[in-house]
């Protein structure tokens, strides 16, 4: 398994799994980005064909350039929080709890955990034609404790999950019970 700082390891703890949002999420804001990217040469052809003469004023030229250069930085701004949510956004399963990192924002991290033996139950769900065709989803594990709901967004395989969340929770209830 890949080396990964674990937020307040326990004694024995080891991570059983590390979860990042499916690659496909990401991969689609890129799609985005790119067609948001020719925009801009879109708008200048038709304007070019309707206003020819709207690129050789002494006003008109710095201020379109100026607009090109702020949507350009807009877009990069918007792909680089992308990768970072994307990126910083994980979730690490163990074998005593479930790790919630999530990066809100440029200078805001949230880090949840909850311990396997207060789960008391886990649903994962596929809605729409993507996540289907994809296999990624969202996988939601109810608790008796404060936080009622902790959820696993978009992420690849969410059944599996599931299956792996249900197998460790029945073993720790089991170790804590005796």
């Amino acid at each position: 398994m890949l080396k990964y700082r674990l937020p307040g390891a326990m004694p024995g703890e080891k991570i059983i799994k590390i979860i990042r949002k499916d690659g496909f999420v990401f991969f689609s804001k890129f799609i985005l980005v790119l067609l948001l990217t020719g925009l801009p040469a879109l708008v200048g052809f038709i304007m070019l064909n309707i206003y020819p003469n709207w690129l050789n004023g002494e006003i008109s030229y710095p201020l379109i350039a100026l607009a090109v250069s702020g949507y350009v930085l807009f877009i990069w701004l918007f792909l680089f929080f992308s990768f970072i949510d994307y990126y910083l956004d994980v979730w690490l399963i163990t074998n005593e709890r479930i790790i919630d990192i999530r990066q809100e924002g440029f200078f805001s991290r949230v880090v949840s955990e909850l311990k396997l033996f207060q789960i008391q139950d886990v649903t994962s769900e596929l809605k729409g034609a993507l996540k289907f065709i994809f296999k990624y989803g969202d996988v939601y594990v109810q608790t008796a404790a404060e936080t009622q709901r902790f959820m696993f967004r978009q992420i690849p395989h969410p059944e599996g999950i599931r299956d792996i969340i249900i197998k460790l929770a029945e073993e720790n209830k089991k170790i804590h019970a005796a």
